[in-house]
């Protein structure tokens, strides 16, 4: 953990996501500590054999930044790098149609809860990627994350919901971040997580800003090098009704060979982030997050995230053209 700044915003957190191809399950969990705002941030989402999504949100009561532990979900360091855990013990949302959550009140109002416990030990896959900069990259007022780190990671342990339970052997990615944070500080980004077993796998990132050109980055794992990458594109395919992501071609491109990969969106929720400025605007924000399966040039299948960030202006997000 990381001293609390002085930022009214600072945002501490971390966030896992798995995918078992064996039990077609996956998932995410997030914790973000906000104690300067006296709150903090709790998500899981579980992406079920059957099409169905288990999700959960809530806001505890954070005064402190002394760990992440809130709303029955806690995370601990075993080993910095090499071995963290995951533990949930609540409730989740079980959403037939993930998309329902486009309007949280009436999913949570109108859909049933079940009982939910997650255990899982996450070890590292790959060396890390990223940290905490020298210099501000970000204007005032645009800030995101001070500093950030990634690894692609394995996870094993156990999932229950309700009368089912399921064992975990997966793969992810997990993250680590700090500093002011506001959700609607990118103009939108697109953030691809992928995981092909411990010897393979990726991240993709493309940050778009209000002005300027924004960033694109990323970082290829081989089983033995990080590769970073100094440019990354992509293009998505996207639903008539909501606009929401389908289809993805994305290339990473290193300093001396390129990776392409497809996506193809399994299941998604769209989430939501609303808060009004200093003229008492309302600004909306929509986090979509897909289950994605990717597929290499070479054939290899992998699995992982695929979560997009848009500000929705006039009903719609304004990235569809990335």
């Amino acid at each position: 953990m990381h001293e609390l700044g002085p930022e009214p915003n600072f945002n501490e957190s971390m966030y896992f996501n798995v995918y078992d191809p064996v039990a077609s399950l996956g998932g995410f969990f997030r914790l973000g500590n906000r104690a300067n705002e006296g709150s903090g941030e709790m998500t899981i989402c579980l992406y079920l054999p059957d099409g169905r999504v288990g999700f959960m949100f809530g806001r505890p009561r954070v005064t402190n930044n002394d760990a992440f532990d809130a709303a029955g979900m806690r995370f601990e360091v075993v080993t910095p790098f090499e071995e963290l855990t995951v533990r949930y013990d609540g409730e989740v949302t079980i959403l037939t149609d993930p998309l329902e959550m486009a309007d949280p009140r009436r999913a949570f109002r109108d859909n049933p809860r079940e009982r939910c416990s997650v255990e899982l030990t996450y070890t590292g896959d790959s060396a890390m990627f990223g940290g905490e900069p020298e210099e501000r990259a970000e204007p005032t007022g645009e800030e995101f994350a001070r500093g950030h780190y990634e690894q692609l990671v394995g996870a094993h342990g156990t999932i229950t919901l309700g009368d089912q339970a399921w064992d975990i052997e997966g793969h992810g990615l997990r993250d680590h971040s700090w500093g002011p944070r506001y959700w609607q500080a990118p103009w939108y980004y697109r953030w691809l997580t992928a995981n092909f077993g411990a010897g393979f796998g990726f991240m993709g990132s493309r940050v778009a800003r209000r002005e300027g050109p924004g960033s694109r980055g990323g970082f290829v794992w081989d089983g033995e090098r990080l590769h970073l990458c100094r440019d990354f594109t992509i293009r998505s395919s996207w639903s008539e009704e909501g606009r929401y992501h389908r289809e993805i071609d994305a290339e990473l491109i290193g300093a001396d060979r390129r990776w392409k990969v497809h996506g193809t969106v399994m299941n998604l929720i769209p989430l939501r982030n609303r808060r009004t400025d200093e003229q008492g605007n309302e600004l909306v924000t929509r986090i979509s997050e897909g289950m994605t399966r990717w597929e290499l040039e070479d054939g290899r299948v992998g699995y992982g995230l695929s979560e997009y960030l848009d500000q929705i202006v006039e009903g719609a997000p304004v990235g569809l053209a990335e």
